[in-house]
C-alpha cells in the first residue's frame, strides 16, 4: 500500500521523534533505552560493535588454547544476541563452550561494548560450516564444498565439489568427471562445507 502524500511529513516526523526518544532514554539510564537502542541499531552499528567485541574477546579465548572462528551480531526481541563460534584441534566440547562463555562473559562486562542489554550464545560452527575468507578454503583443502555464487560461471551458480586450491584471490573446485572451475572469492556469496555421510 503506498502513502499518501499528505502522511509523508508525519512519517518523517515520527522518524525524529523516535531518534529524538531514543536519545533521550539513552541519557537517562542505559537499561530503560536497550530495547529501543537494540532496535534501532543499524548495519553500520553492527559491523563496528562486532570489531570491538572481536578484539575484546579474541585474547580471551586464545588463553584458553581455542581459536574465535566468527562472531555473529543480530537483534532479537529487544536484546541483541551476540553469537560466537569457536574453533579448537581434535574438536569443541561442551566444557569448551562453558569455559569460553564464562571468560568472554566477564571480558565484555568490563569492557561494554554493546550499548544494550544481549544474550551470548558459544558453539562451534558445525560440521556444515561456513566459509568466508581466502584462510578457510585453505584449511579446508581436500573436502567437499557448497558454493553459491552471485554470477554464473560456466553457465551456473550453484557447485558441489572438493576444494582442488585455494589462493588469495580464488579458489579451483573439483567437480564430477573431473571437472575444475576457478572460482574468484570476490563472486562468491556463500560457501558452505559439504556434509559427508
Amino acid at each position: 500500500m503506498d502513502i499518501p502524500a499528505f502522511c509523508l511529513p508525519l512519517v518523517f516526523l515520527a522518524e525524529k521523534w523516535y531518534s529524538f526518544l531514543v536519545l533521550v532514554c539513552w541519557i537517562i539510564t542505559k537499561e530503560w533505552a536497550s530495547p529501543l537502542f537494540c532496535f534501532y541499531i543499524r548495519k553500520m552499528d553492527i559491523d563496528s560493535i562486532k570489531n570491538k567485541v572481536s578484539k575484546i574477546i579474541e585474547p580471551v579465548i586464545n588463553a584458553l588454547g581455542i581459536e574465535l572462528d566468527d562472531i555473529e551480531l543480530s537483534k532479537m526481541r529487544g536484546k541483541a544476541l551476540l553469537r560466537v563460534f569457536i574453533e579448537k584441534e581434535g574438536g569443541v566440547t561442551i566444557d569448551d563452550c562453558q569455559h569460553v562463555s564464562r571468560d568472554v562473559a566477564a571480558a565484555l562486562d568490563v569492557e561494554d561494548p554493546i550499548p544494550c542489554s544481549y544474550v551470548l550464545e558459544v558453539s562451534s560452527p558445525g560440521l556444515d560450516r561456513p566459509l568466508k575468507a581466502p584462510k578457510d578454503f585453505k584449511r579446508f583443502a581436500g573436502k567437499n564444498v557448497r558454493v553459491i555464487t552471485l554470477e554464473p560461471i560456466e553457465k551456473q551458480t550453484f557447485f558441489i565439489g572438493e576444494i582442488a586450491g585455494a589462493g588469495d584471490d580464488e579458489i579451483v573446485l573439483l567437480l564430477p568427471k573431473n571437472k575444475k572451475v576457478t572460482i574468484p572469492y570476490n563472486t562468491i556469496s556463500k560457501a558452505r562445507l559439504e556434509v559427508e555421510v
